[in-house]
Parts: C-alpha cells; sequence; structure tokens
C-alpha cells in the first residue's frame, strides 16, 4: 500500500506557480525522481522552473509554432537561452491530443468540423479533472515521443490553468 497526499489550491491560476514548484520539489525528492515536464508557451513559466528545480532535468515543451497564430513562434528567444543555459530542454511538436484531428475538425472542410474522435475524447474526458490534468498527462506523452523521457520511470509533469497566465497551478507523477 502507498500512501501519498494531495495538495489543492481555493483558486485556479499562476498564482500558485511557487508552491507548486516548492511540492514538485519535495516529493520529486521523496521519490527520487529526476524528470520533470513542464508547459510553457512563451517560456516564462519554464524559464522560472529550471531556476526554481536546479535538482530536476526540466524539460519545457511548448506550442506548436502556428498553434495561435499562422507560421508564429510564441516562445520567446529571450526566455530559450537561459534555460538551456541553466541546463533545462525545450521541446516544440504538435500536441498529442489535437494534430490533425484538431486541425480538421477546426478547418475549412465542411463535412469534418465539429467531427471529433478520438484525440478529441481523451482531451476532453481529461479536461473532467482540470485542463492543467489534461495538459500534463498531454506533454508527458510529447516528452515521451520526442525520447526525452523514458515511460518505464516516473516524471513530474507541470501545467497550468488559462493560457499565457505565466504560471501554473497543477502537477501529477505520472
Amino acid at each position: 500500500m502507498i500512501e501519498s497526499r494531495a495538495v489543492y489550491f481555493k483558486m485556479p491560476g499562476a498564482g500558485n506557480t511557487d508552491d507548486v514548484f516548492r511540492v514538485v520539489e519535495q516529493r520529486a525528492g521523496e521519490l527520487g525522481i529526476r524528470n520533470v515536464v513542464i508547459a510553457s508557451n512563451t517560456g516564462k513559466t519554464g524559464l522560472r522552473a529550471v531556476q526554481a528545480l536546479p535538482e530536476r532535468r526540466v524539460i519545457v515543451i511548448t506550442h506548436s509554432v502556428g498553434f495561435r497564430e499562422e507560421n508564429v513562434d510564441e516562445f520567446l528567444e529571450a526566455n530559450r537561452k537561459p534555460i538551456l543555459e541553466n541546463g533545462g530542454l525545450v521541446h516544440t511538436a504538435t500536441h498529442v491530443f489535437g494534430g490533425i484531428d484538431r486541425a480538421m475538425r477546426q478547418g475549412e472542410i465542411p463535412q469534418c468540423t465539429q467531427t471529433y474522435v478520438v484525440g478529441d475524447i481523451a482531451a476532453t474526458t481529461l479536461k473532467l479533472f482540470g485542463q492543467g490534468m489534461k495538459v500534463c498527462v498531454e506533454i508527458a506523452a510529447m516528452a515521451a515521443d520526442a525520447g526525452l523521457v523514458r515511460t518505464d520511470e516516473e516524471v513530474i509533469s507541470i501545467a497550468g490553468t488559462g493560457r499565457g497566465g505565466g504560471g501554473c497551478d497543477t502537477a501529477v507523477v505520472l
């Protein structure tokens, strides 16, 4: 039997970031977890993570290029360099639960719009536990797909609620 504790915040959002990092560092130490995967659109939260978690290997997962605007990378080069200098990794890729399914559903092909498929169903189901939970699972899968983490080792995955809030409020051992 394994006992553990959960930490719940009164409100979601970026205001919980420092507490998330504190809990992550404590739990990673208890479990001997080396790898932390974190979602970061612009790199602001990713940079905070590498600074707050110097004992961990921090893997920053970004939005894909063109996620919000065609041919635009939201991730700021001003954040990339210090993340890399502090030992972090940055990975940009198509979202596991989105990809071509989302592109078709949101595209201009009339017979495909509003057609939900497996990726959408998985994402929607995970969102029942919170937006951060969905993103935590998704970015861990993205890191594994890229070979940045092993699937037979635990990682801690960190994400936030909302868009571009510059912080996090969810962390999960996976």
